[in-house]
């Protein structure tokens, strides 16, 4: 099984800011967290809760595996977003089938069988 890096993961965070020509504040400020936290994510001594992981994913507008992986795809704007279709309607019970389902397709990365 592969490991997370979480060093790798903060560099290519970073590169992908930086490319976008952001701020560690500006990014911040798009996921809701603070920029001390952003810069300990992208130094890798941090680890971040999946949803703040979603939260990169959707402000950098990058797939989760150029982001874990190094796994560049382009974006298709008519893939679903998962931030754009959240209401506070939702359920704790619909927010805890998504968190399922995309941990088991990070599982399913992990152990290669994608």
């Amino acid at each position: 099984m592969q490991e997370i890096d979480y060093a790798n993961i903060g560099m290519r965070i970073r590169q992908v800011r930086k490319a976008k020509g952001w701020s560690q504040d500006e990014l911040a400020k798009k996921c809701g967290i603070s920029m001390a936290f952003l810069g300990h994510i992208e130094r890798g001594r941090r680890v971040m809760s999946l949803d703040t992981f979603a939260n990169l994913c959707t402000a950098l507008h990058v797939h989760a595996d150029e982001l874990l992986w190094g796994v560049v795809s382009p974006i298709d704007d008519n893939q679903i977003n998962i931030r754009e279709h959240r209401t506070s309607e939702n359920s704790d019970a619909d927010r805890y089938s998504m968190y399922t389902q995309i941990m088991k397709s990070v599982a399913a990365i992990m152990n290669g069988e994608v």
